[in-house]
Order: C-alpha cells, then sequence, then structure tokens
C-alpha cells in the first residue's frame, strides 16, 4: 500500500462499503496508527441487502471504537432527474456525501479502496469507449483531497490480509452479475489478458504510472503557453493552431475549464483556423479577429424601429442610439469610422428604419464599384458570425442604404454638392 500518500498529522475519512478492499483499508489505517474514522453510503439500490451492509460496517466499526458516519440517497430517482446513468448517479451522490461527512470529522483526506484490478479495469474501459492518454492513466492516485492508496494492492492481497487476521467482510451480489459494463470487463476482459499475462493488474498500474508522467509534462507545456498568451477568455487563434494537437488540445480544455471529448476539441480548432462557432459543452467558442474566445455571447438581434428624422432612436438590445439631423452642406471632414453617416434625402424612400440583417440583404457600398452580400462584407470587416444580427442595418422602402461599421450604399449617399443631407450617428448609450 501506498503510504506516501497518507498525512503524516490529520485525520483520514476511509469510505467503507464493508466489501473485501475496504475493510482491508480501513484495517489497515488503524494498523498504521492513522487518526481514521469511517463513512458508509447506502445507495438504496439492493432493498435490504443494502441495509444489512450499513449494519455491517456500523456494528464493526462500534466494536472496534472507529468514528463512523452513515448516509444514503435514492440513486435511481438522482439518475432519473438528472439524466445519468446508475453508475453516474451513485458516484456523484457518494462523493458528494463523503465531502460532506469530511467537512463534519475534520479530516484532512479522503480515502478510497480502488485496487490494482480497478485500476486496470477503468483503463479498458476507457479505452473502449474511446480516450486520449489522460483516460489510459487510469484512476489517480490523488484527486483533490481523495487519496487511493491502495493502486498498487490486488484484490486478492486484500482477501490473503482478511483471512490472516481474521477480518469479516460482506460481498455485493451485483458484483457477479453482468448489467453493469465493469463487471462484464472484469468476467471476460480482464481474465482474457491474466492468461497472457498473470500480473496484468500490476503491470497495468506500471502502465499507467509511466503514463501519468507523460500526462503531466504535456499539461505542463500546454498551461505554459496558456500562461504567456491568455488575455481574459481569449487565446491567439493562430498561435493556438500551429501548436502541436497534443498541446494545443490540453490549451483548449484548460481555457474550456472543462473535459472535452476529441470531437469538441477538433471543432474549437477548426474555429481558431477557419472563423465560425464551435458549440462545445456549457459554452460556445467563436473567433473575433485574430482572437479565439471562449465563451461568447452571442449579440441580441436588433429590434425593428422607424428612425426618427430628425430626433433620436435609442436601440438598447444593442447599447446605441441613433441621433439623426438634417443639415444643408456637407461635411467638410468625413468620419471614416462608418459610424457617421450622410444621405441625400432626395434619395431616401419612405421612412428609414433600423433592423438586423435580412436573408438576401446586400450593398453597394459608395465608391466600391460593386454589390455584395452582407454576409461578404461582414466577413471582410472582421465581424464574427455572433455579432452579426446585433449589427444594425439602415434601409429604406427599396432595401439597405447603410451598415453600422460597413459604409453607406451608394444610391443614397450624400455628395459634396449636396445640400439637404440627412446625418445619422450611433452612439453608445
Amino acid at each position: 500500500m501506498n503510504t506516501e500518500l497518507l498525512p503524516r498529522d490529520g485525520r483520514i475519512l476511509c469510505a467503507v462499503s464493508g466489501g473485501a478492499d475496504s475493510m482491508y483499508l480501513l484495517c489497515r489505517l488503524r494498523e498504521l496508527g492513522c487518526d481514521v474514522c469511517a463513512a458508509h453510503y447506502n445507495h438504496s439500490l439492493r432493498g435490504e441487502a443494502s441495509d444489512s451492509d450499513e449494519a455491517f460496517v456500523r456494528d464493526f466499526c462500534e466494536r472496534e471504537h472507529i468514528p463512523f458516519l452513515a448516509g444514503r440517497g435514492d440513486v435511481r430517482a438522482y439518475a432519473a432527474e438528472n439524466s445519468m446513468s446508475i453508475e453516474e448517479a451513485a458516484r456523484a451522490l457518494r462523493y458528494d456525501f463523503l465531502g460532506q461527512a469530511a467537512e463534519a470529522r475534520g479530516a484532512a483526506v479522503i480515502a478510497t479502496a480502488h485496487n490494482a484490478g480497478d485500476n486496470g479495469e477503468t483503463m479498458l474501459l476507457n479505452l473502449a469507449r474511446g480516450t486520449g492518454l489522460k483516460g489510459l492513466c487510469g484512476i489517480p492516485p490523488v484527486r483533490g483531497r481523495i487519496v487511493r492508496p491502495m493502486l498498487d494492492v490486488t484484490h486478492e492481497q486484500a482477501l490473503e490480509y482478511l483471512a490472516a487476521h481474521d477480518i469479516p467482510h460482506v460481498e455485493d451480489e451485483t458484483n457477479q452479475q453482468d448489467e453493469y459494463a465493469r463487471n462484464r470487463v472484469r468476467h471476460w476482459a480482464v481474465p482474457a489478458l491474466e492468461s497472457v499475462n498473470p500480473a496484468f493488474s500490476r503491470a497495468a498500474g506500471q502502465t499507467a504510472a509511466l503514463l501519468r508522467e507523460d500526462e503531466a509534462f504535456l499539461s505542463s507545456l500546454a498551461a505554459e503557453f496558456v500562461a504567456e498568451y491568455r488575455k481574459e477568455n481569449t487565446l491567439p487563434a493562430k498561435a493556438l493552431y500551429g501548436q502541436p494537437f497534443p498541446i494545443a488540445s490540453r490549451a483548449v480544455r484548460l481555457m474550456a475549464g472543462r473535459e472535452l471529448s476529441y470531437v469538441h476539441v477538433q471543432a474549437v480548432l477548426k474555429t481558431a483556423r477557419d472563423g465560425g462557432v464551435a458549440d462545445v459543452p456549457g459554452m460556445a467558442v467563436g473567433r473575433e479577429g485574430d482572437r479565439l474566445v471562449f465563451g461568447i455571447k452571442p449579440a441580441a438581434p436588433i429590434q425593428t424601429r422607424t428612425v426618427l428624422v430628425p430626433g433620436r432612436t435609442d436601440i438598447p438590445e444593442a447599447g446605441i442610439a441613433l441621433i439623426c439631423t438634417k443639415i444643408s452642406a456637407f461635411p467638410p471632414v468625413v468620419h471614416k469610422q462608418f459610424n457617421i453617416f450622410f444621405f441625400n434625402c432626395e434619395n431616401i424612400y419612405g421612412n428609414i428604419i433600423v433592423t438586423a440583417r435580412q436573408p438576401g440583404d446586400r450593398l453597394r457600398p459608395a465608391g466600391r464599384g460593386c454589390t455584395k452580400e452582407l454576409k461578404q462584407l461582414f466577413q471582410e470587416t472582421g465581424v464574427p458570425s455572433w455579432r452579426r444580427q446585433g449589427v444594425p442595418v439602415l434601409r429604406d422602402e427599396r432595401g439597405v442604404i447603410a451598415v453600422c461599421g460597413v459604409g453607406p450604399a451608394e444610391r443614397a449617399a450624400a455628395r459634396p454638392e449636396d445640400n439637404n443631407i440627412i446625418q445619422i450617428e450611433f452612439i453608445r448609450l
């Protein structure tokens, strides 16, 4: 057992199901002189058998004067409410209880009885489902305050210890059923591999340890990249896409702050290269200029409004207002940022309205000599796709007369000789 994972001072909360492995762990911790307390979670999945297991652990701890806490929950109901498998729901509820129990007992760490066989099974399950290097690292010896000191101990060793010390344990009959994927791997895949190498579980553990070192090194390179190039919730798109995939993929997961599948990582890297938006669990990622933004917020569509001429027209969903005035002479200096437009009144047909872009919208920008779809103009000016519905488009009865940030239409733009001009300026609210 890896005693280096155990605190030299401080209490250890031992998760005890009553099975051979957890009873081995509890008694070995006592044997080592640790300040240990026990916690048992009743998943309520096996009726009286679940209650019997809880009573067994409680009675053993009372006889041995080991502080004990128990918890229980309705795993099936929780799984249904949260669209989870029974195994996922059981794990979530169990670890939540263990965390609370550790707080209640003032425990420094929580020790669980995952053994060498569990580790090998986890590696095989992850391999079967499809995984990267991290999944092949198996069960981490330490995760937060969870420690797993038995990853170098086999189930058979635990049974031998219990028999030698006359320590009782319970058997969970569901461990013999092939309903769960882990049991099928345990009953069929592992024996086949042990026929090749009887020490399969130990060999898998050694492999996992080596892979964890590789994973830690690659993760450190990704962390260095993020630390150097991150600005708030963005990374430089070209620099990210130019990294070797092992670094880029880990940088993406770091920025996302969650586990992402290979497909989701590829979608983010494609967005870094080509633009657009990648939808990943819990957020959307999009490119804005030369930066990749994690957690974009799509612009609210501009609502259709008639522009007051003259007057002020607020567009609160975009955080801007239109100030419209009539002037009698073309200004000596024309603003080049395309947030102030000058129109010849005689070339405006009907009312001026402000809207979001519409399918098929086209604009012939003044002085450009060509007509283009707004989508193409947005691409040319670097307006990302998720912001486009929030870009104000001015139009009259004949179509688009200007697009904020892009320019005015040739047919409506005022010229230096005009003397009946509408000026529309976009300002921030």
